[in-house]
């Protein structure tokens, strides 16, 4: 093909005052004398921007295309179209097909597919590729679990903003996986992460402050910080700011916000919030007692395992608070919670055996036995 012919081939791509530049300077070498290397070498020239700008411009729209077709949930034609873009190094591409490998999206799920195609996107800089192969190490998914180069992936990650790498490192430094353990580190990281909204962030930063680790123990500064988290809906944070409430920690005492923000907590299914809404409105603590609301609560906790609230509803079953009395149901529930350690239940549970049956023993330790946890 002539050099005249190619620039005819590249007319569909390249705008027309582009490709006339090109004639013209051609044409003023071609005239001068003694010149046909210099116009060899503008050709070859010429040749390599234009196959270099030619795939950018038909990726571009394979590109788009292909994200068009992930947004519609079409995952094999997604596939079939960043395959081939991700095979010419294109470095989003290679991110999306690591993680439709992962997910399982379009194509059998490989998890050393996946992490085959994040680190070519990594190696490339790609923030959010760097994050996924820290994450695929720290989990050992498709590699050997590794802290350190977890570490060190989500560290280069981190360093570019990315606000979960950010916060998983200082989760890292906290715990001293894979990096020597710093709570200055740790701190650093979460605050860079709290500081884009990240709300498991935040709640980190508060705690920190809560307890003294890496800063100076600040009970002001650890509400802030979780009261932007549980504004975000987080259910750890919203139960230590309830606590922070009902303690004046930091915050004015303030019994209503406490029980608002254990009450936000509890309908997440927080099982410490809800035995302590529980035993509030059992003993009347800051609210009229009300021990129809108290069963429900210690009952919400109690199904998810918690100790405490196995116990307090088995008191309640023994008197009969708020529902008909069951030496059989107050057993169970002072039995499960005895069975974990719990030495108030373990007393009460005993001393209640003394005023049952040997039927009604044996019918409590069969609904223990049946009994189990919901999620």
């Amino acid at each position: 093909m002539s050099f005249l012919s190619f620039l005819s081939f590249c007319d569909k791509f390249l705008k027309d005052e582009v490709l006339e530049e090109f004639k013209i300077i051609r044409e003023k070498i071609a005239d001068q004398p003694h010149c046909y290397n210099k116009m060899k070498s503008f050709e070859f020239i010429v040749t390599f921007f234009l196959l270099m700008s030619i795939p950018a411009v038909v990726n571009a729209d394979n590109f788009q295309d292909a994200v068009d077709a992930y947004i519609k949930k079409d995952y094999e034609l997604a596939h079939k179209l960043f395959l081939p873009l991700a095979d010419l190094g294109n470095s989003k591409a290679q991110y999306v097909l690591g993680l439709m490998r992962g997910k399982g999206q379009g194509i059998s799920q490989d998890y050393k597919e996946a992490i085959k195609w994040y680190r070519l996107s990594a190696d490339q800089g790609d923030s959010k590729a760097q994050y996924e192969v820290g994450r695929m190490y720290l989990r050992g998914e498709g590699v050997v679990k590794n802290g350190v180069e977890a570490a060190k992936w989500l560290k280069l990650s981190a360093e570019q903003g990315h606000s979960n790498a950010q916060f998983v490192l200082g989760i890292l430094y906290r715990g001293g996986i894979g990096v020597p353990q710093g709570y200055k580190e740790a701190i650093k990281w979460y605050r860079l992460s709290a500081e884009q909204g990240h709300s498991d962030a935040q709640y980190g930063v508060g705690r920190m402050y809560l307890q003294g680790e890496g800063v100076v123990e600040d009970g002001v500064e650890a509400a802030k910080w979780l009261k932007l988290s549980a504004e975000q809906g987080h259910s750890n944070a919203q139960f230590v700011l309830g606590v922070l409430y009902r303690g004046g920690i930091g915050v004015p005492q303030d019994y209503k916000e406490a029980i608002k923000w254990y009450r936000l907590s509890a309908e997440q299914g927080h099982s410490n919030a809800q035995v302590i809404l529980g035993a509030m409105y059992h003993e009347g603590q800051e609210v009229p007692r009300n021990y129809k609301e108290a069963l429900k609560w210690y009952q919400l906790s109690a199904e998810q395992g918690g100790s405490d609230a196995q116990y307090h509803l088995g008191l309640m079953y023994a008197q009969g608070q708020g529902v008909p009395m069951s030496y059989e149901l107050s057993h169970m529930w002072t039995h499960l919670a005895a069975t974990q350690g719990n030495k108030d239940a373990i007393e009460s549970r005993d001393i209640l055996e003394k005023k049952m049956t040997p039927r009604q023993i044996e019918k409590a330790q069969a609904l223990a036995k049946n009994w189990k946890p919901k999620k």
